[in-house]
């Protein structure tokens, strides 16, 4: 009978690990408490954002952490440890939700244990939450079709290739896109959804290729999508600008090296700084805007080098082990 609870705590711990995030307990200490709770940290853009946040940690001495699920289609995975963060009651939560409508439920117990909830990169669109810090994925997509528009002329074909089904994100920046592509007079003949069930990137740019051979530009909604298109088109020896939207490094140094002219970026670091910076304000009492844009960058060969030197900084402690693993650090109470 002594060891009746080892079941059940192997079931809690099973769970966890399958999940897959760290979760650490708050020490006591006065120092604001606060949870950023992101949509992964497996790749660039979003271990940029856990940067500039953490560096709001430590500007403005807060007892803060950085967690998310192993993929950003872990939808069902990030309610789950926002349910766990909240028992921890923290005093300000930071959240990029993966599925919006879905999260919402949770984010109203927030609301009624009065934890001010602020949404960074992607809108929730929930009239209480306390903020949005972001890009407007309109203009960002409107931005992205003018500039590929402005590579082209009238008639030319292109094609789309965009994130989930179901990302109010991706589905911005099609709209923006598709007004400014149409206002220059391109022919869009194709929108491509670029990932699977499990998001991982399917062969799109081949299949376009194949059935579109006269394609003169593309748009992808995300930088990954725009990477695996480049790498197709190089691959078969053609020119065909594409238009990305993160600024990762990997997509600039197709500019550095003179393989792309122009691509567009968003600020993931100030959006993690402003976000804990607002948050922060909020506990306080301040008032603070609904809608907080961190802007957009047009990066070309007159200022990749900045942009590049910039991310070099600012991400090269990001490569350790609790970025890519992430631990479970567990705290029971009765």
């Amino acid at each position: 009978m002594k060891n009746s609870w080892s079941v059940p705590l192997i079931g809690v711990v099973a769970l966890f690990m399958l999940i897959g995030f760290t979760i650490t307990v708050f020490k006591k200490s006065d120092k604001p408490r606060m949870v950023v709770v992101l949509k992964q940290l497996n790749d660039e853009y979003w271990k940029t954002i856990q940067a500039g946040a953490e560096k709001a940690f430590d500007d403005y001495n807060i007892d803060g952490e950085v967690i998310a699920p192993h993929s950003e289609y872990s939808s069902e995975k990030q309610l789950v440890m926002l349910k766990i963060i909240l028992k921890r009651h923290p005093d300000a939560l930071i959240v990029a939700p993966t599925d919006p409508s879905a999260t919402i439920p949770v984010l109203k117990e927030y609301q009624n244990k009065n934890i001010p909830t602020l949404m960074v990169d992607t809108d929730a669109g929930w009239e209480k939450q306390t903020t949005y810090i972001g890009t407007d994925h309109y203009v960002l997509g409107k931005k992205a079709g003018e500039l590929l528009g402005s590579m082209l002329q009238p008639g030319d074909q292109v094609a789309l290739i965009r994130g989930m089904s179901v990302s109010s994100v991706a589905n911005e920046r099609i709209k923006g896109a598709k007004e400014a592509l149409e206002a220059v007079g391109a022919e869009i003949v194709t929108e491509q959804l670029g990932y699977d069930q499990f998001g991982q990137t399917k062969p799109v740019m081949e299949n376009i290729l194949q059935r579109y051979p006269d394609i003169k530009g593309v748009f992808a909604t995300d930088d990954v999508l725009a990477l695996h298109a480049l790498r197709i088109i190089e691959k078969k020896s053609l020119k065909i600008p594409v238009i990305g939207t993160d600024g990762t490094r990997e997509m600039l140094r197709f500019i550095e090296g003179e393989r792309l002219s122009a691509t567009l970026a968003q600020n993931p670091y100030d959006m993690g700084y402003i976000s804990v910076k607002q948050a922060l304000r909020s506990v306080k009492g301040e008032r603070i805007e609904k809608r907080i844009d961190s802007g957009i960058d047009i990066i070309t060969r007159d200022n990749v080098e900045d942009k590049l030197s910039f991310l070099a900084e600012i991400l090269k402690f990001k490569g350790y082990l609790k970025n890519t693993y992430f631990y479970i650090v567990f705290f029971f109470a009765r």
